[in-house]
């Protein structure tokens, strides 16, 4: 195995450091916050739109499956892409794509030009995902990474903490409609931000009479190792971010109305594992160790989180501590997946997003069947398994 390929999770101590690009990352995370926006923001408006489509509830939900599969497969294509004609392309093409699309979504009269633009969508929020985190990886030093990386992801975060409740506001006055025109506002300020940030630049591009890397190459061992590590991490957090709000319904019969404070609580407490997770990936001298130890805390967690129900305060703090502890990891896995030669790093985290899109459909797999089976009490052994699985991966052969 070329040592080239090899991703390196320690910290690198260096004596200073330098400025942090604030203005691309302040657009990366307003970018992945408009990505995450595009597909996440239906929630609130199923039963308007198969009312309005002539079509099921089940059918407006499937939309997210067509989003996240289009999103995985274009963000592979366009990580290799990036490291063979430079990331500025799809870091602006991607979000004006998706402006795009998210005006044909809601110009669209039935489900299936709503589906084929809603999949057009994912595939534009996949071809700058990864390629974000590519460019902000190229512009900082080995111990900015964590930081960096994880102010890019908390756009994600964001959206359930203001991008949903948000959007149930403004459709109230305009209707699911007028919510996907906004979102392609805020698609058309990232490319803006995008552009202005990368101005003189052209990051990733290959010197003239370099031989790209292939896919093969890039895929070494440790590489592997860590997209493994990835997936289980998206599992954990997936099982509880799509079925949380459900859990607490079914356990303490709440109304629509009552979980949305619950929500909010999980999605803060997302936003703050995420920065704390980033400033312990610069700061720790070994990110793999970071990571395990917050899938094992998380796994302890889950365990209490769905098998010890005593009130809705309880719960809704474990929820907290949960999303909390297992948001902590992820900063410390794409800190290590960005060390990989610039040759390869629009590669690799392309394909992180990808590996993360089928961790979110195991999730949603997974709980559902475990739901259907065994109820919630079956949720608890399930995320801490698979928490655990994440915790060894991390640990054996880190060097």
């Amino acid at each position: 195995m070329s040592s080239r390929t090899k991703p390196a999770t320690d910290a690198v101590v260096l004596p200073g450091l330098p400025p942090m690009p604030w203005a691309l990352l302040a657009a990366g995370c307003l970018g992945m916050f408009a990505a995450s926006c595009s597909g996440t923001t239906r929630a609130p408006f199923l039963i308007d739109m198969a009312r309005d489509l002539a079509t099921t509830v089940a059918y407006v939900a499937n939309l997210m499956a067509m989003t996240s599969i289009a999103w995985g497969v274009a963000s592979m294509a366009a990580g290799a892409g990036s490291d063979r004609w430079g990331r500025k392309p799809f870091l602006i093409g991607g979000p004006l794509g998706l402006a795009l699309c998210m005006v044909g979504v809601s110009h669209s009269e039935t489900y299936f030009t709503v589906a084929a633009w809603a999949t057009a969508a994912g595939g534009c929020s996949g071809a700058f995902t990864g390629v974000i985190m590519a460019e902000a990886a190229a512009r900082t030093v080995d111990r900015q990474r964590g930081r960096a990386l994880g102010w890019i992801m908390a756009g994600q975060s964001m959206t359930l903490l203001v991008g949903v409740p948000m959007a149930a506001w403004i459709g109230s006055f305009v209707g699911w409609r007028g919510v996907n025109v906004t979102v392609a506002g805020i698609a058309l300020l990232a490319a803006l931000g995008l552009l202005a940030s990368t101005w003189g630049r052209d990051g990733g591009k290959l010197a003239a009479g370099s031989k790209s890397v292939s896919l093969r190459a890039a895929m070494t061992g440790p590489v592997m190792r860590l997209l493994a590590m990835g997936i289980a991490e998206r599992v954990c957090y997936g099982l509880t971010a799509v079925y949380f709000a459900t859990f607490l319904q079914s356990t303490y019969s709440l109304s629509l109305k009552g979980v949305v404070v619950p929500l909010a609580l999980f999605a803060g407490g997302n936003i703050l594992g995420t920065v704390l997770g980033g400033q312990l990936a610069d700061r720790l001298p070994n990110r793999l160790h970071t990571f395990a130890a917050a899938m094992a805390g998380s796994a302890a967690v889950a365990m209490a989180l769905f098998l010890w129900t005593p009130g809705l305060a309880t719960s809704v703090a474990l929820g907290f501590g949960y999303v909390f502890v297992n948001a902590i990891a992820r900063p410390s896995l794409m800190a290590a997946l960005a060390n990989v030669p610039d040759a390869v790093r629009g590669t690799v985290l392309g394909l992180n997003v990808t590996s993360a899109s089928f961790g979110w459909l195991g999730a949603a797999a997974l709980g559902g069947w475990m739901m259907t089976s065994f109820g919630f009490g079956g949720f608890g052994p399930l995320a801490a398994g698979v928490g655990l699985v994440g915790a060894a991966l991390a640990l054996v052969g880190r060097k």
